[in-house]
Order: C-alpha cells, then structure tokens, then sequence
C-alpha cells in the first residue's frame, strides 16, 4: 500500500511544500496538486517537481471541461518531462457548479467526453496522427464551425513515456464502471470502507470485464484524514466543515453527488437534514448534523492499534494509495505522522 498526500488549495502553497520535502524523506509515495477554482495546478505541479527527486506528483483533477484533449495531453507530457517520468494524469468531471458558474462552459456529457479524452491523450503520447473521430471532439468540423483546413497533427516532441498513468476521480455507477474499464487508477471520495462493495461493487466488476490486461491491476486512491494518538478523539470534528459542504453545499438539492453517495451508503435522512442546513445558511448547525459515525469510518483518526485495524479494513476493501491529509498542526508533527503511518502499512 502506497503513500500519499494533496496540497491544499486554499493558500500556503510554498509551505505545503517544504513539507513535502520532509515527507518524502519520511516515505511519501505520491502527492497530488489540486484545482478547483483555485490557483491553476499545471505551475504548482511544475514547482512540487522541481522542488522533489523521487516522489510521483498528480493532478488532483483537472477538470475535462476545461482544457482541450489535447492540450491535456500536451500538458501531461510537458509535466512528466520536466519531472522525470513521475507524472499521473488525475482527470474528472467535477460539477455544474464549478465548470457553469465558474468556468461558464456547459456541463454535459461527462461519461462521451471523459472516453474521447482518454483516447485521445494515448494517441498524443504515442506520437500518432490524432484524428478526433467521437462524438464530441470530432473533425471534420461542419463548415459553420471550421475553416476546412484542419488536419491531423502528430506531437513534435518525444514524451518520456508513451503511456502515462491516468486517474479517474468518480462516484457515480456509470462513472466508475467507465473508470474500471480505462484508467490505470481510481480515486473515489468519502470511501467507506465496510460499505464500499455494495456501492460501487457491481459498477467496478462491470468495468473491469472490459479491462484491458495491459492497464494492470485498477489503483485505487483514497483519501483519508490521519491522526495517530492516543488523545486525537477530538480531531474527527474537524471533518464536519469539509462534510458539510460537500454533503450540502456542492450542487442544488436534487443535483449534489456528494449528497447521493451519502445517501447510498445509509444515511438518507442525514444527508436531506445536512443539505437543508446548508442551502437555509446554516453551516454550523449542517456540519453539527454529519454523524459522527461516517466521519470515524473514512477517517485514520484514533490510537496506533485502532488504525492498524482501519489499515486492514482499507487494504481489505481494495485501497492500493492512501491520499492522507495530516491533521496534527506542525511541520515536524506532520512528518512525523506519514513516518509512524509508513511503519504501520509496511
């Protein structure tokens, strides 16, 4: 089982990384940059790569509205470039409320684009003519949209690897399974592990008779708050804010993945109960809703014995990558923490 961690968007991007510069030295296996609505996550990872030596950078997603096919295929490459084979290609489909509000560019057809995106970028690592033949991104254009001189074009430069890694961040059924089917990785949110198999169970095995060999085994990346002591009880509350707003703020009601994934995994009333806080201006009180249960149980939040046992129950439910975020405050504690957590997972 692999180690990693996300920097975080929200600001101290230059200290973030001076962490990871210990944490390598500590174990880390991979760290992902993300982007929300945030700084862009190409310039931060370019940083993170030139700043490490052995530890896989990711991008922890860019969004597949928001770049051309294959301008993230060109993007891909020129990271693997500058950090020596060590890049993963993150993608996904984010929201509306992201890539319409923000973005100003219509959400549809995440499951057609998210495939001829894939397509594509192998084809652009592979240096081959790329010839956009799907649904959406396709040529020739109609005359009202082209000038007619379009053609296929091959990337000038050699990418390091013809195949780089891609990930895909999904929840929903038909997302997953279309991710088990084409990526060499999978990072779902909020995994549970005691409840992760009738969830996303069926979709995993429907995706994964399509498999090809060639892509491996499916990596799966989940992200977890860590906290290893005997007194760090009191850290599972600081998940409610983050809960609460994906649970009830991340979308309208009717149209919130977060929301549906609760639901699914048996917490309809809680999760109709957080979103309607939340939506009324209520954060406190939403983020008072979140059980505490579901919190403990995506969480390595408790004594070392206790979370050996959450290792288990992660490793038993399929997680190959750990993505932690350490809670305790303090470079040295941080560290120390990916340190002790790398004792317990080898």
């Amino acid at each position: 089982m692999r180690i990693g961690t996300a920097i975080s968007y929200a600001g101290g991007f230059a200290e973030s990384v001076a962490d990871i510069v210990e944490l390598e030295k500590a174990g880390l296996d991979i760290v992902f940059v993300p982007e929300a609505y945030s700084f862009d996550a190409v310039s931060q990872l370019g940083y993170v790569a030139a700043k490490t030596d052995r530890v896989q950078i990711a991008s922890g997603i860019f969004q597949i509205y928001t770049r051309t096919p294959t301008l993230t295929a060109m993007t891909a490459a020129g990271l693997d470039f500058v950090s020596d084979g060590r890049f993963t290609l993150g993608i996904g489909a984010s929201g509306p409320q992201v890539i319409e509000g923000f973005h100003g560019v219509k959400y549809d057809a995440p499951l057609g684009r998210t495939r001829e995106i894939i397509d594509i970028c192998r084809q652009v690592w592979r240096r081959e003519k790329v010839v956009h033949s799907g649904t959406h991104y396709s040529i020739p254009l109609p005359p009202e949209q082209g000038t007619g001189l379009g053609k296929p074009l091959k990337l000038i430069n050699h990418p390091v690897r013809e195949r780089i890694p891609i990930l895909l961040a999904s929840i929903g059924p038909k997302n997953v399974a279309l991710t088990a089917e084409l990526a060499e990785g999978w990072e779902p949110i909020f995994f549970h592990p005691e409840k992760a198999a009738d969830v996303w169970g069926a979709s995993l095995a429907e995706g994964k008779a399509k498999r090809d060999p060639s892509l491996g085994e499916l990596d799966t990346f989940v992200g977890t708050a860590l906290a290893i002591g005997d007194d760090v009880e009191g850290m599972l509350d600081h998940l409610r804010g983050m809960l609460a707003l994906y649970i009830g703020g991340m979308g309208a009601r009717g149209k919130n993945f977060y929301n549906s994934l609760a639901q699914r995994y048996g917490y309809e009333a809680e999760a109709k109960l957080i979103q309607d806080l939340y939506l009324d201006g209520k954060k406190e009180e939403a983020a008072a809703a979140v059980p505490k249960e579901l919190i403990r149980a995506i969480s390595l939040i408790g004594p070392e014995g206790y979370v050996k046992e959450r290792l288990a129950a992660f490793r038993e439910a399929g997680a190959t990558t750990l993505v932690v975020n350490p809670l305790l405050p303090g470079r040295e504690a941080r560290v120390a923490q990916v340190s002790k957590l790398r004792e317990l997972v080898d």
